[in-house]
């Protein structure tokens, strides 16, 4: 079957714009790297997820059967991206007195309620790390039989050095070997190591380390950068269309993806690879470190400091569509508010198309205004430019209700399917106010119920907090006191 489209896609690999020739057309295998469920899942993972959940509807939407997946990290990734650090799901078990499964079963729950907040389409398949051990330990043993890795107490590593004499390690970020190791510290006379690039395949696990699997190494676990090569390949083959993830990813986990598919099946993993920018906020990175990061769910209720209100799921999205995937978006009050007054205009001017009384002529060019919305969406999925044309038609919608333009019944048609279609089908936006009353009703009713719970507990009057928490827990709300402050969610 083949799918007549002008799309082009801007590959990372090869830092150009190229036209999007599905490898075995009318499939497309997409995947994208999920989260690490260890902790709330963070607005830079949302920009990524919703990003490529546009991507996935205007593929579905162009005609091609897409197989999305994305991945569940659970397992292996540690603090440091050189293999330092604790085991982050051991060391927040840990900290919270939890079995590790625990921690990721409430994350995972909570990072599923978030995408549905946002209307992101499911994946056609999630798997996990811990779920597919037996394919990473045979993916490890393949690299190795290659002569790629080499294994010293009980811990695989990954050879660069040895690739780099037959492949180009840094190809994804265009940088040079020796640039690599400007940027890795020297070897100490006790790391196992035998370059400063290389990195763990599989693990040792110490005796005290909760997650562990028997491997032909001994008793380990799989490095974070495995589980993705071993996945992928599994559900998409050992080549298969689009890899996407956030650009923080490229330089170590991605470009080690590429070495462990090169050096396990002897060619490249993907054809084209996307990459989604980072955030800021009032012109800053959001980050930890520098107090300026907040969670979805503060985001939606307005409980940060750094907030004048809060803004719907459906607000947010369309806020962060109005910035390319590829460009940094910057979160200000300011620039919430105005998505805000452009999302209600956009709704307002849909419901006003459906009552449109058509004429015997049209005044306006239909078809090059709906040509518009594919030019947009075919130049590397503009959705800026998207957003852009599609007020141009509400521009004309408007004249058209005040009787200053004229449309006839087929063109009148038109433009109803193909804008229904465009916001919310490939925009994936609706109006939360008219299909969801009882949300709206319910965040009102959570926010002062959490307000009355934390006077509670200044007053020290730990039984009312106590039970107003479990009573929630009863009726399926789940209160979360983090240091950030205190968040909820519908249980799934």
């Amino acid at each position: 079957m083949t799918i007549k489209s002008n799309l082009v896609v801007y590959n990372t690999l090869t830092r150009k714009k190229e036209k999007f020739e599905a490898l075995n057309p009318p499939f497309v295998g997409f995947y994208v790297c999920g989260p690490t469920v260890y902790s709330d899942v963070h607005l830079g993972n949302c920009r990524t997820f919703i990003s490529f959940d546009l991507i996935y509807r205007y593929l579905l939407h162009l005609g091609y059967k897409v197989r999305y997946v994305r991945n569940i990290t659970d397992a292996g990734h540690l603090e440091g991206d050189r293999d330092e650090g604790d085991d982050k799901f051991s060391k927040k078990a840990r900290l919270e007195q939890l079995e590790p499964m625990e921690i990721v079963q409430s994350y995972t729950l909570g990072f599923h309620h978030v995408m549905r907040a946002f209307n992101t389409l499911p994946p056609n398949i999630e798997p996990t790390a811990t779920g597919h051990i037996c394919e990473q330990i045979e993916m490890a043993k393949e690299i190795i039989k290659n002569g790629y890795a080499y294994e010293v107490n009980g811990t695989v590593y990954f050879d660069v050095d040895k690739y780099t004499k037959t492949h180009h390690y840094g190809e994804l970020t265009n940088r040079k070997l020796e640039d690599l190791l400007e940027n890795t510290r020297e070897l100490s006379g006790q790391d196992e190591k035998r370059g400063r690039l290389d990195f763990a395949l599989w693990i040792k696990a110490k005796p005290e380390h909760l997650m562990k699997w028997l491997s032909p190494w001994g008793w380990g676990f799989p490095g974070w950068h495995l589980e993705c090569s071993a996945m992928s390949t599994k559900y998409l083959g050992e080549t298969f269309d689009i890899h996407g993830g956030g650009m923080d990813l490229q330089a170590t986990h991605h470009t080690n993806e590429i070495a462990q598919s090169q050096a396990s099946h002897h060619t490249a993993p993907a054809k084209y690879w996307l990459h989604t920018n980072m955030l800021t906020v009032n012109g800053v990175r959001m980050s930890k470190s520098a107090g300026n990061g907040f969670l979805p769910q503060e985001l939606f209720t307005g409980n940060h400091s750094l907030l004048e209100k809060g803004y719907d799921p459906m607000v947010v999205r369309f806020f962060m569509m109005q910035t390319h995937y590829r460009s940094t978006l910057d979160f200000s009050n300011e620039a919430l508010q105005a998505a805000e007054r452009g999302f209600a205009r956009l709704m307002n001017a849909l419901k006003t198309l459906y009552k449109l009384k058509n004429g015997t002529h049209s005044s306006i060019n239909v078809e090059k205004l709906i040509a518009s919305f594919y030019t947009a969406m075919d130049d590397d999925f503009n959705s800026p430019i998207l957003i852009a044309n599609l007020f141009e038609a509400v521009r004309i919608i408007n004249l058209i209700h005040d009787g200053k333009e004229t449309i006839n019944q087929t063109d009148l048609e038109k433009l109803q399917t193909t804008m229904k279609t465009f916001v919310n089908e490939v925009l994936g936006l609706f109006d939360q106010k008219e299909n969801n009353n009882d949300g709206k009703a319910l965040e009102t009713a959570m926010s002062l119920i959490i307000e009355q719970r934390l006077e509670a507990k200044n007053r020290k009057d730990f039984a009312t907090s106590d039970k107003i928490r479990d009573t929630l827990s009863s009726g399926g709300i789940i209160i979360k006191d983090t240091k950030e402050g205190t968040t909820w969610q519908l249980e799934s």
